[in-house]
């Protein structure tokens, strides 16, 4: 079989194994203390920094040396950390995270987020939904692609050859296991000796531990007149008019609401047995019925519609643990599935012909990509996986109240297929300068004068989480966590501090805070 990777040039991928089931193998890197009831607690995460990468070709716009983005190997990371990295413009292929340098870069990539508790299906979304239960239900194939209904557009955030730093890492695991409390107790009162600034350092338990979903972009249909273009009407001639002594016709599909709303009328008076319905009851009643059957109807009500016992197909679903640096985790008011990265796939009468990727964080259920069996491909994939990963979505925020976003990977307004993620409304950019969520609506008219934008209009606004003290630092050096201070005293050679800097700046002062940066 050959499978399809959301990609930029769509090349076949070989698709996963679909006989991978349950957890990672026990890694010496993963023991660690334990929480409450039993599970495992959260290990810092060690990550190492890879720098600036300048002047390499970009998949969007197909310049040679316009990419530029910086990038660190993820050794292990936890849900929470990685939650506050994509919240500043981060984002993850397999255990490599980047980050665009939005003001350099040639095609700026900005973090969009769906609101999935107020998502509302577009009239494009609703015929994938459409599509895909008369294809189970009654084996209608149509290869016919509309000109409102386009292919999946085969983007990834991503490109294999655009990384110099996505191979594996060489640093052995020995070298990322930090030495016994003691140690590092001595450590802290070194830096509590020579005057520097308080640092608490404990011994942390190292853990160790794939681009985006594919989607179809809503394009208008050529022939369809223009809504500011006039409608003249040509006065009736003599004799041809309409005839005033009959009722005026009425479209079929109105009186076949008319009838359901009466039937509907009907059999709820005759559960109220004996009764007698006054005029107004009967009168609210019907009100009732037509405000729920004029109803927009929700993904839910697409995706769990009840088949006809003859359905032709049957589409399944199943979700497991998948290997990624995020480090599964359980909270008692976290969804019952628990935190970490996950394989969702879609079985069609029992083959496999698709696997989601996502994450799920404490605020958000994260796409990373999806594969594909291409001779699927009319059932267009990608917006469906994206809708049923929205309902998803709204289904975990049931038991995780602060789990109510979907989060769509990069909108690049400079490139036009990359658009389709701004059809999933309501949704937020992320402002590349504050770290502050603006509706889309508010930011695509900057775009449309500018590919890089400051989305947040107060000026006197800065950066809330950038670093402030870069000698709280977290370090990882030959086995011994650390505070960047004493880090700094210790080495031998040139001095990093500048390097140091600029990861401290890019992932903020909490992530460096709580993050192990490893330094050889």
């Amino acid at each position: 079989m050959r499978w399809f990777k959301s990609s930029e040039r769509g090349e076949p991928c070989p698709g996963p194994d679909p006989h991978r089931r349950g957890r990672r193998p026990p890694s010496p890197l993963r023991a660690g203390p334990r929480g409450p009831a039993g599970t495992m607690a959260a290990a810092a995460a060690v990550v190492e920094y890879k720098g600036w990468k300048e002047g390499y070709r970009c998949g969007y716009c197909g310049s040679e040396r316009g990419k530029v983005s910086a990038g660190m190997w993820a050794h292990s990371m936890t849900v929470q950390d990685y939650q506050d990295l994509i919240d500043r413009g981060w984002r993850r292929s397999g255990k490599y995270v980047y980050k665009p340098i939005m003001n350099q870069t040639c095609c700026p990539q900005y973090t969009i987020r769906c609101q999935a508790l107020h998502f509302q299906t577009s009239k494009s979304h609703k015929k994938v939904l459409k599509k895909m239960l008369k294809f189970i239900s009654k084996g209608d194939v149509s290869k016919v692609v509309s000109e409102e209904e386009p292919m999946d557009s085969h983007i990834e955030d991503v490109v294999s050859c655009d990384f110099a730093y996505k191979s594996e890492s060489h640093v052995s695991q020995s070298e990322l296991t930090p030495l016994s409390e003691d140690h590092a107790e001595r450590v802290e009162n070194e830096d509590k000796d020579t005057g520097e600034t308080k640092e608490e350092v404990n011994q942390q338990t190292v853990e160790s531990g794939s681009l985006q979903i594919c989607a179809d972009r809503d394009t208008p249909v050529s022939g369809e007149p223009s809504h500011s273009a006039k409608t003249v009407h040509a006065p009736p001639k003599p004799g041809k008019g309409a005839d005033l002594s009959k009722p005026p016709c009425r479209k079929a599909k109105d009186i076949r609401k008319e009838r359901k709303l009466q039937k509907l009328l009907q059999n709820q008076m005759r559960t109220l047995e004996g009764s007698q319905l006054q005029a107004g009851d009967q009168v609210c009643l019907l009100e009732n019925s037509k405000s729920k059957a004029n109803q927009p109807k929700t993904i839910e009500d697409f995706i769990f519609d009840a088949l006809p016992d003859d359905a032709r197909h049957k589409l399944e679903f199943t979700r497991f643990l998948c290997d990624s640096p995020l480090e599964a985790e359980n909270a008692p008011n976290g969804p019952e599935c628990g935190y970490g990265s996950f394989h969702q796939q879609y079985w069609l009468d029992g083959k496999i012909i698709a696997v989601g990727v996502i994450d799920i964080l404490p605020y958000c259920v994260s796409s990373v990509y999806l594969y594909y069996d291409p001779d699927y491909s009319f059932l267009s994939l990608g917006v469906y996986s994206a809708l049923r990963e929205i309902a998803f979505t709204r289904q975990l925020h049931e038991k995780a109240p602060d789990l109510c976003f979907y989060y769509m990977g990069f909108y690049i307004h400079s490139c036009p297929k990359m658009r389709y993620k701004g059809q999933y409304r309501p949704s937020d950019l992320l402002c590349p300068e504050t770290y502050v969520w603006t509706p889309i609506e508010q930011c695509l008219p900057l775009l449309e004068h500018s590919k890089y934008c400051r989305f947040n209009q107060d000026v006197k606004a800065v950066d809330e989480g950038r670093i402030k003290e870069l000698g709280r630092v977290r370090v990882l050096h030959k086995r011994t966590v650390m505070p960047y201070s004493v880090y700094k005293k210790r080495r031998k050679g040139p001095s990093d501090e500048a390097s140091v800097q600029q990861y401290a700046s890019l992932v903020g002062q909490t992530c460096s805070e709580r993050m192990l940066l490893f330094r050889s």
